[in-house]
């Protein structure tokens, strides 16, 4: 399973941006979603999350009441709306994912099985 992550770009301190992750090959069915990210000299660190039916998410404390998690199943679409964005969320973000039951919300990376090749967001002070 492939993921596709896409939405990056350059935004103002204060601006807002949407990712998306679509999966090639497979459906997201029955897979705990999540995204993470990473900045240079440092590892991948969780951001949010959300169950197979979208009933249960997580989100870091340094994201919490900025970042929205979402997911279409119909569409395939796993979304982070991102709020407020300030320079400090500056990083390559990638979505991944992991088959799991309806609570299944992971946090540490190594509990990811699929990847995508992750995209860039920039926040500019």
């Amino acid at each position: 399973v492939q993921l596709q992550a896409s939405g990056g770009g350059l935004v103002q301190a204060g601006g807002s941006l949407t990712l998306s992750c679509v999966p090639s090959g497979r459906a997201f069915s029955g897979a705990a979603v999540g995204w993470l990210r990473q900045t240079p000299g440092k590892g991948r660190e969780f951001v949010a999350n959300i169950s197979w039916r979208g009933g249960f998410t997580q989100y870091a404390d340094s994201v919490k009441g900025r970042f929205t998690i979402s997911r279409d199943n119909a569409r395939n679409t796993v979304s982070l709306q991102m709020n407020s964005l300030k320079p400090e969320d500056t990083a390559i973000y990638y979505c991944a994912a992991v088959p799991g039951g309806f609570d299944y919300t992971p946090t540490r990376p190594g509990d990811y099985t699929y990847w995508g090749q992750g995209t860039l967001v920039t926040v500019s002070s």
